[in-house]
């Protein structure tokens, strides 16, 4: 049986009988394995630039001969983009006027201090005119029924 305190405390003898496993001709043990560890990072290292430098020429040559194509290409990338935006400003600006005019009804409106008389006045010259637009549109017909009387009458009838 193992005492519970025997594991928290070393005795002196236990910890100098444990020191030759550690300490092999006053180097650390396993500094052999250390050495290889190292030569297999420095091996993986240079596998691993050796390739990158591999792929970037690989890349570098793909890219140096579609440079004029992307040059192109963002060209008229560019332009699209700058087309698209010039529309969405014409289309701001369109409503941004628009907005300002129902603004500036609005505030004539308020100045009038809700004054039914001149919305009145208004309404009713509306209704005028279009009163009288009505009654030159029934002239306007009755003309042209009677021009088109006079155009069947003056070529005669088709079984003369």
């Amino acid at each position: 049986k193992i005492k519970s305190s025997s594991l928290c405390s070393i005795s002196p003898v236990a910890s100098s009988s444990m020191l030759p496993l550690i300490r092999e001709r006053g180097r650390m043990a396993g500094g052999s394995e250390r050495k290889t560890i190292l030569v297999g990072l420095v091996l993986a290292l240079v596998l691993g630039v050796a390739v990158y430098l591999r792929l970037w020429t690989i890349d570098y040559t793909l890219s140096s001969d579609d440079t004029e194509r992307l040059r192109r290409q963002f060209d008229l990338a560019n332009r699209e983009a700058m087309d698209e935006s010039a529309e969405w400003r014409r289309m701001f600006d369109k409503e941004a006027e628009k907005a300002s005019k129902c603004n500036t009804e609005l505030a004539l409106i308020k100045d009038g201090n809700g004054n039914t008389f001149t919305f009145n006045q208004k309404l009713e010259s509306l209704h005028k005119e279009n009163a009288a637009l009505l009654t030159q549109i029934e002239t306007l017909k009755q003309e042209l029924e009677a021009s088109r009387f006079k155009c069947r009458s003056s070529r005669g009838s088709p079984l003369d």
